[in-house]
């Protein structure tokens, strides 16, 4: 039996981006690594390896690692795991701090409790980082998988873009103004941000009128966080093409996990204001999760940042040409004037 903490204990992250066809091989990987320890008794024996972890703390702890790319990739790799062999299962034990090793019944004190010196010999310990000295002091044998687990901790690497606290309406538009002759500040009207977009404008004249704002929030998540991005920088940012354009993973959550393998730019030195412009652009992606998505700092959209409110107000109106986010993602009564012919799937346009 192998008892696995997968909060603790994580798998290759090259493993896991092979998706379905990583966790089959993790499963195979683990049972001749168990097998090849029990000497003549190999064939006799039937491996049983469980696995528990919190899969949305767990993805999102990677995510800000860097190691995980795409969110289906952890998914796909656990469902392979538990297709692998008959006697494997992946589990997921939801949230809350421990809940994984609480299911697993862990760690020193339980071992100590239960486990007389003449059964030490029959339980292992797997480690992949270094084994803390509690366990070790148990005397309880050791052993490590080096290809099949990681040997380093996840670290909180993401450093999200500054970006104001979501408003509790939706701002219906707000458009991209030629870059101003002269100095300008972000322009928020009434107080109440964007939800998508909020850029450096010419100070409103006296023919100026005021957009209506469409009164919606989407649940559970809400609206995304608005971000301010330069007009001039945004359109630069969209002018890369091909291999010249920015990689989304590499700037927004770093490091990429395709690293030298990438085709897109990684050496091009981002300001501030570049980070800003990526985002944006980024977040006109949907994310696969929607509103169901608990990714604190997740760089996709939640909701379409396309609608705008015509005739007065009276008429709301997606304007995105091939909108790719689906119909809940837009307010209630929202015309799609351009909506995407074929079955939308997640293709990251601007990678």
């Amino acid at each position: 039996m192998v008892l696995i903490d997968g909060d603790g204990l994580l798998f290759n992250e090259t493993l896991i981006s092979q998706g379905l066809e990583g966790g089959k091989q993790a499963a195979n990987a683990l049972r001749n690594s168990v097998l090849q320890n029990c000497g003549d008794l190999a064939d006799e024996i039937e491996v049983i390896a469980k696995v528990c972890a919190n899969m949305s703390g767990l993805e999102k702890a990677m995510r800000r690692d860097g190691s995980l790319a795409n969110p289906d990739d952890l998914r796909n790799f656990t469902l392979g795991f538990t297709q692998g062999k008959a006697s494997f299962d992946f589990v997921d034990v939801g949230h809350g701090k421990e809940r994984a090793d609480s299911k697993i019944k862990g760690y020193a004190p339980f071992l100590d409790e239960v486990v007389g010196q003449d059964d030490r010999n029959r339980i292992t310990i797997i480690e992949g980082y270094p084994t803390v000295r509690e366990l070790a002091a148990t005397g309880i044998q050791i052993m490590n998988f080096n290809a099949l687990f990681r040997t380093d901790k996840l670290m909180d690497r993401l450093v999200p873009v500054s970006s104001p606290a979501p408003a509790s309406t939706w701002a219906g538009v707000t458009s991209i103004a030629p870059p101003p002759s002269s100095s300008t500040s972000p322009v928020i009207k009434n107080g109440t941000p964007s939800a998508s977009l909020t850029l450096n404008k010419k100070p409103p004249t006296a023919n100026t009128t005021t957009i209506p704002k469409v009164n919606w929030s989407p649940e559970p998540r809400g609206l995304d966080p608005p971000i301010t991005v330069n007009a001039i920088v945004l359109d630069k940012i969209k002018r890369r093409t091909n291999n010249n354009k920015l990689c989304n993973n590499h700037y927004l959550r770093g490091p990429c996990a395709k690293g030298s393998e990438c085709c897109f730019e990684h050496d091009y030195k981002a300001t501030d204001e570049d980070l800003k412009a990526i985002a944006y652009l980024t977040r006109l992606n949907p994310c696969t999760k929607g509103q169901d998505c608990e990714l604190e700092f997740c760089i996709y959209g939640h909701h379409c940042p396309s609608v705008v409110m015509l005739n007065g107000g009276k008429e709301v109106v997606c304007q995105a040409f091939g909108c790719r986010f689906a119909r809940e993602d837009h307010p209630p009564g929202t015309v799609i004037k351009h909506p995407r012919k074929e079955k939308w799937e997640r293709v990251e346009y601007y990678q």
